[in-house]
């Protein structure tokens, strides 16, 4: 690989997020856009305008056959993430999808084996663990810093206005604030206990169309506990608490992270604070193309088998909710 090798991006989808991802790709070394598609040709075109993309296209279609983008960037719906990831994957394309990745472990798992009978490169976006708060708070766990890790406490809510039709109220279109916003949760515990939990309790309140609007879960896992929340209902407090034996991480804002504090007892020994160009998609962004341009079939931070780990635990919650 050389500094001048860039990967050529192409973005499927025009929503929100894919927005973030076109203004944060600017501040990577190794990543470049080069086509966009949108349902229809208009939507692609403005959006193409505002970041100088070089193709605007109608359709997904043609952007999997596209014979100068080398990965795609899935923006869309969870519910369509199955769908078009195959799609990319068959085509022969690298792929980073917006988390979830899928809305079902068996979708995961397939996913999984398409991407390795194809030789692509396939990873959920789940940018907050490329972070560099979140990799200091690891890097301090890992020197010892708080001790053994006793507890997990993070989560995340914001109030989302009931709206009919609205996909992320919408059963039928996986909506639920577990897979929109616990998944945070749920990843960032599994990013520093790295164990699968031996019970769990969950506690749930339904919006009218039956999907789950507010969730708290209590993990315990071999040896810590984890407790987690995610919400529809109001705004949480949005911060992840490291607890071990000798001290606590705290990382405001965790999701979006950009500084983290140490502490022991009660007196901060240690702060980080990150200076980033961008929102933070950028370091997520630069890896993904990192491991494509050296020949990696998944990320290191992001393995496949943890995106796999996410889909049995959301599934698992969601059965003892009785939404599965």
């Amino acid at each position: 690989m050389t500094v001048e090798q860039k990967v050529r991006w192409g973005v499927l989808g025009a929503g929100r997020i894919a927005h973030t991802f076109c203004k944060d790709i600017q501040h990577t070394q190794f990543a470049e856009l080069r086509a966009v598609a949108s349902r229809t040709l208009e939507d692609a075109q403005n959006f193409a305008k505002t970041y100088n993309i070089p193709d605007a296209l109608e359709g997904y279609h043609a952007l999997y056959q596209h014979p100068h983008v080398d990965a795609i960037y899935i923006a869309t719906p969870h519910n369509f993430h199955f769908e078009q990831a195959s799609a990319a994957l068959n085509a022969g394309k690298h792929v980073l999808c917006e988390k979830p990745i899928t809305v079902t472990p068996e979708q995961c798992q397939a996913l999984i084996a398409i991407a390795r009978n194809k030789d692509c490169f396939l990873m959920e976006g789940m940018w907050s663990y490329f972070l560099p708060a979140i990799m200091k708070a690891k890097e301090w766990v890992d020197r010892g810093r708080i001790g053994k890790i006793v507890h997990i406490k993070a989560d995340f809510g914001y109030p989302v206005k009931f709206v009919e039709g609205d996909r992320m109220y919408d059963p039928a279109l996986a909506g639920g604030c577990l897979l929109d916003m616990g998944i945070y949760t749920l990843a960032i515990a599994q990013y520093f206990i790295n164990q699968l939990p031996d019970l769990s309790l969950v506690s749930h309140k339904l919006a009218k169309t039956g999907v789950e609007d507010d969730l708290t879960l209590i993990a315990q896992y071999p040896d810590a506990t984890a407790t987690l929340a995610c919400s529809f209902r109001a705004k949480l407090q949005n911060s992840a608490y490291i607890i071990g034996e000798n001290g606590y991480i705290d990382i405001p804002n965790f999701w979006r992270a950009d500084r983290c504090s140490l502490f022991q007892l009660d007196e901060k020994v240690e702060e980080f604070i990150e200076n980033r160009e961008g929102s933070g998609f950028e370091f997520q962004i630069d890896a993904a193309s990192q491991c494509i341009l050296d020949g990696e079939k998944e990320a290191r931070l992001m393995p496949l088998s943890t995106s796999l780990l996410l889909q049995q635990q959301m599934h698992d919650i969601l059965c003892r909710i009785g939404l599965r």
